[in-house]
């Protein structure tokens, strides 16, 4: 017996958003469930090899597994907004390079990454001087300092994990990650208080944190969600994930 059917636009009436998720994280995709849980907001995963230890060569080379990575999300698709969730690798290899890897399979998705979502977001926020927080070697958060200085930020207070296993940042715990917060916002007069990596516990402290410091707090994933969100034109505000989601972008 063949049965009759009907169609319809499918789940992302509103947006459909793919990001590209590191072999070795495993803290995006659970924070980015609980941010993208919108009505017809519809979020693809695809994965990219990455080895455990941070470094800038092992970063340099997802350049050139990006477009596979793209490859992978269903072709039937028209993405509005692509992210790559690594801000690591987003600031060795360039958010414009980034974006013109996955471009080369998804020519009219817009691109973004952690790194150019965190200069997003403190634009957004009216920020000019930033609490950095990392927990990556000195030669990475360095080169991450000065991008966000390029940017048009100060660095007001700084503090790193300076952990080179990125099995070993997932386990890092969430009260270590508020203490840390809460001793580099201590460290100098900052208006907004990142913390980097995608695979950081973050998304739950963010309000303690926030209530605790008196600033806003941007984090990767809360960073790229949101920038993904909103270039895609959802423009709810969800304040549950800290003062961020309740911005739009800058003019």
């Amino acid at each position: 017996m063949k049965l009759p059917y009907d169609t319809d636009a499918g789940i992302g009436t509103r947006a459909t958003l793919g990001v590209i998720v590191l072999e070795t994280d495993e803290t995006l995709e659970p924070e980015f469930s609980r941010m993208m849980a919108q009505e017809g907001v519809a979020l693809y995963h695809s994965r990219i090899p990455m080895v455990p230890e941070i470094r800038p060569e092992t970063l340099a080379q997802m350049q050139a597994d990006l477009p596979a990575s793209a490859r992978l999300f269903p072709s039937s698709l028209d993405f509005d907004v692509i992210g790559y969730g690594c801000t690591s690798a987003s600031t060795v290899i360039g958010s414009a390079k980034v974006a013109g890897a996955v471009q080369t399979v998804l020519p009219k998705a817009k691109v973004t990454d952690p790194l150019a979502a965190i200069i997003a977001a403190g634009r957004a926020l009216g920020a000019s001087r930033l609490g950095f927080v990392t927990p990556y070697l000195p030669e990475v958060s360095v080169q991450m300092r000065a991008n966000l200085e390029e940017a048009g930020f100060a660095i007001a207070g700084f503090g790193s994990f300076e952990e080179v296993d990125d099995r070993v940042v997932a386990r890092i715990t969430e009260a270590a990650i508020s203490e840390a917060a809460r001793q580099v916002a201590k460290a100098g007069d900052s208006d907004a208080l990142v913390i980097s990596c995608t695979n950081l516990r973050c998304l739950r402290v963010i309000p303690e944190i926030e209530a605790q410091t008196g600033v806003p707090v941007v984090s990767s994933n809360q960073a790229l969600a949101w920038h993904m969100l909103r270039l895609a034109g959802v423009t709810e505000r969800q304040p549950q994930f800290g003062r961020l989601f309740t911005r739009g972008l800058a003019p």
